[in-house]
């Protein structure tokens, strides 16, 4: 309630063209609620916010703004305006900004950018989407293993101004070779004449440029990492990858799985600044995927059109049956897909997965049948053969369903396809086929069809 009065306070000065007053009060703020306000405003009116803030506060809201709002303020901004934010910004964050804006724009950032910057940013630019290169940032803290605490700790109140992170410093050698990592704590300590190289943990975990984002951000978060070094295939130490970058990709992958989970293309824009129509363009392809896979649902019930004559009560389970499978074989899929993508499951795990799901579903089964069977048998007296029938295909589609959710995300990786693909729909689909095959084949066994 408070920041919404204070985003109103904000909205009337602006209004009032009271800029003084008005830069006084953002001066106050967090970067993060003043983007927030700007994401409130018209683009005119966030880029006259964005000119009263102070230089460096400016640099870290514009990297919380939205790409529409960026291009709006790059748009209207100066040449040395535009110098001024592109060199403020540390790399990851202007790399980021540059993938989203037009090639027009882009070319305008980057002539007004120092060489050394444009250079740096080009590079970073020039790694493979979704690699670790793409987000890392090039503003790290350096030492050489021959500085005592002392000189270690005036070299980082000397140069620390420029890095992102200062509190986990990496030891390198006169090739930018990465030897060692120590952190601030351990600096401040430990006693002024000690060598960094007595101090300095040598067995450091890595990523390289080129690994994919999410394994090297699993790896990060597993050890529980502020940040974490970015070397080359020779060792080099070119960038780290902060806390506050891994937590944008675990949002971003956890997005892009529950997407695709239900079945739809990702889409890199928030809902409400996304059109209709490519709102249907994401969905419609999978829905006409699901559609026609469901006309096998269909042509296995043409085929047992006699069964439904015979026995027209037959029928009224399907739904049942369909349902209990799609939602037994859902709640595998969703936990063997979880798993993974947290890295408590790998591929070697298929056994495991297979047998322990196959254990799960027998007992489970045996439960659902067993109610089913006491509950045909007072709604429907005199047909126990039916209502055995039912219990069974209940047990054998349960059996089958819990094992398939289980597996087949396992199997989708295997083959390199995103095991989220494998979720509820796909499942739902396939279990549904498969269910109504097992029920009608036991139905004709066991009943005088």
């Amino acid at each position: 309630m408070e920041k919404k009065n204070n985003f109103e306070v904000l909205r009337a000065l602006l209004e009032r063209r009271d800029y003084h007053a008005l830069q006084a009060i953002l001066a106050e703020e967090n970067e993060v609620d003043i983007a927030e306000f700007m994401e409130e405003l018209t683009s005119e009116q966030a880029t006259v916010v964005f000119r009263t803030l102070p230089k460096e506060l400016a640099a870290e809201v514009f990297s919380n703004l939205s790409p529409e709002n960026q291009e709006a303020i790059l748009a209207a901004a100066t040449d040395q305006e535009l110098s001024a934010i592109v060199e403020e910004l540390y790399v990851d964050d202007a790399v980021d900004m540059l993938e989203e804006l037009p090639a027009n724009v882009v070319k305008r950032v980057l002539k007004n950018a120092r060489p050394e910057t444009r250079k740096l940013i080009n590079q970073f630019l020039n790694y493979p989407e979704n690699s670790v290169g793409s987000i890392m940032t090039a503003e790290f803290m350096d030492l050489k293993k021959s500085m005592t605490v002392a000189e270690a700790i005036a070299h980082i109140r000397r140069t620390g101004e420029d890095s992102e992170s200062i509190y986990t410093c990496y030891v390198t050698d006169h090739a930018r070779r990465l030897e060692g990592v120590i952190t601030v704590r351990e600096l401040l300590i430990a006693k002024d004449e000690q060598k960094v190289e007595d101090l300095m943990e040598t067995d450091v975990i890595t990523a390289e440029t080129t690994e994919d984002q999410e394994e090297a951000v699993s790896r990060m978060m597993k050890y529980d990492f502020i940040s974490m070094p970015v070397v080359d295939k020779e060792n080099r130490l070119v960038g780290i990858v902060t806390v506050d970058d891994g937590m944008d990709v675990m949002e971003e992958e956890a997005t892009e799985d529950f997407e695709k989970m239900a079945a739809m293309a990702p889409s890199e824009k928030p809902y409400l600044k996304t059109s209709a129509f490519t709102l249907a363009k994401h969905r419609i392809v999978w829905l006409l995927v699901l559609m026609i896979s469901g006309m096998i649902t269909g042509g296995i019930l043409g085929q047992y059109e006699a069964a439904f004559a015979a026995m027209p009560l037959l029928v009224t389970f399907i739904p049942m049956l369909t349902d209990t499978g799609g939602n037994a074989g859902s709640q595998s899929s969703t936990l063997i897909i979880r798993g993974m993508a947290v890295g408590e499951i790998q591929l070697k795990d298929f056994m495991k997965v297979f047998w322990k799901e196959l254990r799960v579903s027998m007992m489970v089964g045996v439960v659902l049948s067993a109610v089913n069977f006491v509950r045909l048998i007072i709604t429907y007296p005199g047909n126990e053969m039916i209502a055995l029938t039912v219990a069974l295909a209940l047990f054998v589609t349960v059996l089958l369903a819990k094992t398939v959710g289980g597996v087949l995300p396992m199997a989708a990786k295997l083959f390199h396809a995103d095991p989220a693909i494998m979720a509820a729909p796909l499942i739902t689909t396939i279990v549904d086929a498969i269910s109504l095959i097992v029920y009608f084949n036991i139905a004709t066994a066991l009943l005088p069809l």
